[in-house]
């Protein structure tokens, strides 16, 4: 239920009441006494969540945090392969080292 803002036109009183959407319109002062209440236009009608606890991610289960847990694993077990994949590549696309152009003499020849 919202709280609604009123103010009497003829004491000017000013106070908030706590009422039902539907509820009708107060319209008598509580201070004087007379009809000259009027409600006033504000931002006591709105419902505010502040704070931790209003998100469903905030009490995830424990078969939710294992699976993500698993996901993770599987991701980095995924990463590193692709990374030794390159390494292996890299192996493969190196230059041989140079071989000599003649070959060394033994006592044979």
């Amino acid at each position: 239920m919202p709280t609604y803002d009123y103010v009497c036109d003829a004491c000017e009183h000013a106070f908030e009441e706590f009422q039902s959407i539907t509820a009708d319109l107060l319209v008598k002062c509580p201070e004087c006494g007379k009809r000259k209440l009027r409600r006033l236009f504000g931002s006591g009608a709105a419902i505010l969540f502040k704070g931790s606890g209003f998100y469903e991610t905030d009490y995830r289960s424990k078969s939710y945090e294992e699976g993500a847990k698993a996901e993770t694993t599987s991701a980095e077990k995924k990463t590193d392969k692709k990374n030794a994949g390159e390494k292996k590549t890299d192996k493969k696309n190196a230059t041989p080292a140079e071989k000599p152009d003649k070959k060394p003499k033994t006592d044979a020849e």
